[in-house]
């Protein structure tokens, strides 16, 4: 590896972890001046403040319970909308006839907020758990879709002839040459179709019932407890920044081993 190289990595290294504290320093401090112009902690509670209420929420049994049934919630729609998915891209790949059929719907579906499909969810599923499920599985199917249709199309079809030259074809092709080639587009619609679903899990859990994160949110709203949304609002983000630097993390790697071939 050459020197030239081993910097611009180093550099790569420190840009990536230096831009977001630089950002995160500045935000933090536009916080601090903003509350501390007079704003009312109800409406802005200040930095200290916030830290404290996290500190308290932290013993809170009930938050972190909430915090799990949302991350299950979000987990079964990611799981669902994939398992639907990616067969659908699949056949799009494959099928010129399918593509061509589906396309259309799909651009008009894509049209639809999903959040407005929730009170046709509350008629034909009812409230709870299933309803706020088939939501977040809505929401990511559609992410998904389009990016694992887009990577499917722009596989290397040289890599791909030399794999049947060399007897590859049906699901030993799709295994061992299009799956990992296709792979990091397919994690780049999980890792977004997640987010979303985590979204969805929170709106869902605010319009048709439920027992987490978003209905603590409800709460906290009906009572003016600003600090208190502001601590649930951040483990929401936490939990989504963390799976996504997660599946960040295999693409980034899968994109590195295609490089390789």
């Amino acid at each position: 590896m050459s020197v030239r190289r081993v910097h611009r990595q180093q550099n790569s290294a420190a840009l990536s972890i230096g831009a977001p504290v630089a950002l995160g320093i500045f935000l933090i401090l536009g916080w601090w001046l903003t509350s501390a112009s007079g704003v009312e902690s109800w409406v802005l509670p200040s930095p200290s403040q916030y830290v404290s209420r996290f500190a308290f929420e932290l013993g809170n049994d009930a938050l972190w319970k909430a915090l799990w049934i949302t991350l299950q919630e979000a987990a079964l729609g990611s799981l669902f909308g994939a398992l639907t998915a990616l067969p659908l891209a699949y056949f799009a790949y494959k099928s010129r006839v399918f593509a061509a059929a589906v396309e259309p719907f799909l651009g008009a579906t894509q049209a639809i907020p999903a959040i407005a499909l929730a009170p046709l969810l509350v008629l034909w599923v009812g409230y709870g758990t299933i309803a706020i499920v088939a939501l977040c599985t809505l929401m990511v199917f559609f992410p998904i879709l389009v990016a694992s249709t887009v990577g499917l199309r722009h596989l290397d079809r040289e890599v791909i002839e030399a794999a049947r030259l060399d007897g590859a074809s049906g699901i030993t092709l799709w295994l061992y040459v299009e799956m990992p080639l296709a792979l990091p587009s397919i994690l780049g619609g999980l890792r977004n179709g997640f987010t979303l679903s985590i979204t969805g899990a929170v709106v869902g859990e605010m319009v048709m019932g439920g027992a987490g994160l978003g209905t603590v949110l409800t709460i906290q709203r009906n009572s003016l407890d600003t600090g208190g949304m502001f601590v649930t609002i951040s483990l929401l983000c936490v939990m989504a920044m963390a799976i996504y630097s997660l599946i960040y993390t295999v693409e980034r790697k899968s994109r590195i081993a295609n490089s390789r071939l």
